[in-house]
């Protein structure tokens, strides 16, 4: 009998669900919450240096840094994805673990920030 706590396809299926719903809420509605911000605000409403700067350069430089940024974010989740797979015994458990937690803080952190942006949009200034 196979070790219940070793990804199977089906896991993986969902792993990548998981993935795809913790970039969304990072990238797209983080964005979209952004742009929102700015649009009431100012870039002055950016609390993220890096991102205020990226900002300032255009639409065209947020839209090339973001898909960067979801390119090499697949590329490492599927790389790590692959590890856990292959990995032997007890180690594949760990790491199955350690994929389930991280993505749970993923989708956590999506969601904070979602609900941050949503804050500057309402109140007029960040929950931090």
């Amino acid at each position: 009998m196979s070790d219940p706590t070793v990804p199977r396809e089906r896991d993986v299926v969902e792993y990548w669900s998981w993935f795809a719903v913790g970039l969304y809420l990072l990238i797209t509605v983080d964005l979209l919450t952004t742009m929102g911000a700015i649009l009431l605000y100012g870039t002055a409403a950016e609390a993220n240096p890096f991102m205020a700067w990226l900002i300032e350069r255009g639409a065209l430089a947020v839209t090339v840094v973001h898909l960067a940024v979801v390119l090499v974010a697949v590329a490492a989740f599927s790389g790590v994805l692959g590890t856990v797979q292959r990995a032997s015994a007890p180690y594949d458990t760990y790491l199955t673990y350690a994929v389930e937690l991280w993505l749970g803080l993923l989708v956590a952190a999506g969601l904070f920030v979602f609900a941050n942006n949503l804050a500057v949009i309402v109140l007029g200034h960040s929950l931090l």
